[in-house]
């Protein structure tokens, strides 16, 4: 039962981290997501079939139900020659995906905190806090087509071009490596330190 609340709640972590970016680029100036009913609560319209379902299943069968588990929605639709920032639009994107699971990450942390909240509730409140930390450091790593990558690549100089060309070559297959050889528990154990701090007690 926890590995299934667990689930959902690293799925609708993962939809309001979609409907971010959406969210910002309407803001912007670019209303692709929109007009393709992206930025809905809907799961339904964020389904991805490898990030969604088969990649936490795997993990889950993998670590025999004790986690860590990781996965992601179907990014959201984004033209970037719409924006009304060209210089900064793209950038202010790709952060507001990890910004908004930090912020519902402190907001649910904090009511850890300073509020009596029941033994069911504190777990549950303590699963969205380590997630949202978890999920948010994951994007920010910076390989395609994590989030990351678009802060790294927004601020590379023109000498890196190289380096720029490798990362949309190759970024895949890192991502996967990184995935299935430690670098989840690195990410968890980030979350983790992000949790106490926020908490003031270990997860």
């Amino acid at each position: 039962m926890l590995a299934i609340f667990t689930l959902v709640i690293l799925f609708f972590s993962i939809v309001l981290h979609e409907i971010a970016h959406g969210s910002v680029a309407l803001h912007l100036g670019d209303p692709t997501a929109k007009n393709e009913g992206r930025l809905t609560l809907n799961p339904l319209k964020h389904i991805d079939f490898f990030g969604t379902i088969i990649l936490p299943i795997m993990l889950l069968v993998f670590t025999q139900g004790r986690g860590p588990i990781i996965g992601w929605a179907k990014p959201v639709p984004v033209n970037p020659f719409n924006f009304k920032d060209q210089k900064w639009g793209g950038l202010k994107v790709a952060v507001a995906g990890p910004s908004t699971n930090f912020l519902t990450a402190i907001i649910f942390g904090l009511a850890i905190r300073f509020l009596p909240l029941p033994e069911t509730l504190l777990m549950l409140f303590s699963i969205v806090v380590l997630y949202n930390f978890a999920w948010g450091l994951f994007n920010l790593i910076p390989v395609p087509p994590l989030d990351g990558s678009h802060v790294l690549l927004t601020f590379l100089p023109e000498k890196f071009t190289r380096l720029k060309v490798f990362l949309h070559q190759y970024g895949l297959f890192i991502f996967l490596f990184f995935i299935f050889f430690g670098g989840i528990s690195l990410v968890f154990t980030g979350a983790a330190i992000l949790f106490y701090f926020i908490v003031g007690q270990p997860f």
